[in-house]
């Protein structure tokens, strides 16, 4: 019996995160989440289990810029990297979660360094 695409994702996204936990050393999570319109991201403290910062496309300013997408997640990657500074955080581990590490999750990535995000 074949895999569905969403049990393949499930199960990437469950391989991410095991390795993840495996090295976590009481850093923060950058969480990302991708659909087909928007992306959303989220730095997230494990020990806690609380959000400290987030950014997404939905917000006004972060909005698409046009139909090119990356741009928009190139935004949204230097805005989270702002508010984690805010937070007092500067250092983060990548959960990309069961997508692929390019296009607009690349994008997100490459900006927060960019913006000065230790990740």
């Amino acid at each position: 019996m074949a895999n569905s695409k969403r049990k393949l994702f499930q199960k990437r996204r469950m391989r991410v995160r095991s390795k993840l936990r495996k090295v976590n050393e009481g850093r923060a999570r950058l969480s990302v989440h991708r659909s087909n319109k928007n992306i959303s991201v989220q730095l997230i403290d494990d020990v806690q289990g609380v959000t400290l910062a987030s950014a997404s496309t939905l917000e006004k300013d972060l909005g698409v810029v046009g139909k090119n997408n990356v741009e928009a997640a190139a935004k949204v990657g230097a805005a989270i990297a702002e508010r984690a500074q805010k937070a007092g955080v500067s250092e983060a581990y990548f959960d990309r979660g069961g997508f692929l590490f390019h296009g607009r999750v690349k994008a997100v990535a490459d900006a927060a360094r960019e913006a000065g995000l230790k990740i």
